[in-house]
């Protein structure tokens, strides 16, 4: 079972991913946004980097999935964060910001296009979704020195893209949980629904162990 967890800024998806890990006793895959030697360079200059960031983070993504995949094959998964997301959400964000040029955003997809045509969708995708006041909210709360400064403004756009995505783009089987409403960490019975889709999907799949 490859279940993926998809949401913005401080939607709670390391949270439920590391939950629904030991729930299952499965595999967990976290985003590393460290790992990118670009990140310091495009700060600096962000219409100049751009380009080069997202495409460090896509081949980090793509050998993450690949790693992933294959020890897939005895057990259940959980990432979190997608392949889709850099593409879709991030490197579109920073095109329609006019820090990604036209002619990058096309050989950009480009490779997404392909890489993504050779590998599985996730069984499941699960989307956080919530609003900017519950994602500040979130942010605050697990007090990252450096997300406190985050613009609203930026959330937002990347909300917008967010349902887009899910709304229009992605194919895929998806689980929306509306961040406002359901809260996973404080309501169990959010939690047990969750569970509960998951567990159909389980008793579906053939026994890989």
């Amino acid at each position: 079972m490859y279940i993926a967890i998809a949401g913005n800024i401080g939607s709670g998806k390391t949270t439920l991913t590391t939950m629904l890990t030991e729930r299952y006793q499965a595999k967990a895959y976290l985003e590393d946004c460290c790992d990118n030697p670009y990140i310091g360079d495009f700060y600096n200059d962000m219409n100049r980097w751009s380009f080069n960031l997202q495409v460090c983070f896509l081949a980090n993504r793509i050998q993450q999935t690949m790693d992933m995949l294959e020890e897939g094959k005895s057990g259940d998964i959980f990432q979190d964060r997608t392949i889709y997301e850099d593409a879709h959400i991030f490197a579109g964000n920073l095109h329609e910001m006019g820090l990604m040029t036209s002619r990058d955003i096309e050989t950009y997809m480009k490779i997404f296009k392909l890489v993504t045509s050779l590998i599985p969708k996730p069984d499941l995708l699960i989307y956080l979704k919530a609003s900017v006041p519950t994602l500040i909210s979130q942010i605050q709360k697990r007090g990252r020195a450096y997300e406190m400064n985050i613009d609203e403004e930026y959330l937002s756009r990347l909300n917008n893209k967010y349902n887009d995505w899910i709304e229009n783009i992605y194919e895929g089987e998806v689980f929306v949980v509306d961040k406002d409403v359901d809260d996973f960490v404080e309501d169990s019975a959010v939690f047990e629904k969750i569970c509960a889709r998951l567990d159909a999907i389980q008793q579906q799949k053939p026994s890989n162990r």
